[in-house]
């Protein structure tokens, strides 16, 4: 899986995930690699499909592992570049979209491990 980190004006762009795993949970816009797409492609696709803004894949990040009984899910962070402003919308798999200043994200409902990635990779300063 990839994942969006698009920082703007001191905010993480945010998505409430619409579907399992983390249903209701705040995470990064992103999701699985189709066949036959780059990761970069992957990218600008789901921050497309998931807030309807336009980016460019930057730089990885980091990854994380997410292991449940029913799926093992590596997942790659890369920085994104928007192509144009706007505060973007929900799409397909989210139920909601927000811009949520930095020192506010770890006050959020956010998927298991994202404050702890986002601390350890300098995106925010705090994770509680």
């Amino acid at each position: 899986c990839v994942g969006a980190v698009v920082v703007r004006n001191e905010e993480l762009l945010l998505v409430r995930r619409r579907h399992e795993p983390g249903a209701g949970e705040w995470s990064v816009p992103g999701g699985r690699v189709e066949t036959g797409e780059t990761l970069a492609e992957a990218v600008v696709r789901e921050l497309a499909e998931e807030t309807g803004l336009e980016g460019i894949c930057g730089s990885l990040i980091g990854w994380v592992e997410r292991i449940s009984d029913r799926h093992h899910y590596v997942i790659l962070d890369f920085e994104v570049t928007l192509l144009e402003g706007g505060a973007g919308h929900a799409g397909s798999d989210a139920s909601e979209v927000a811009w949520v200043p930095l020192g506010d994200v770890a006050d959020m409902v956010l998927v298991d491990g994202l404050a702890e990635f986002l601390h350890e990779h300098g995106i925010i300063d705090t994770i509680v």
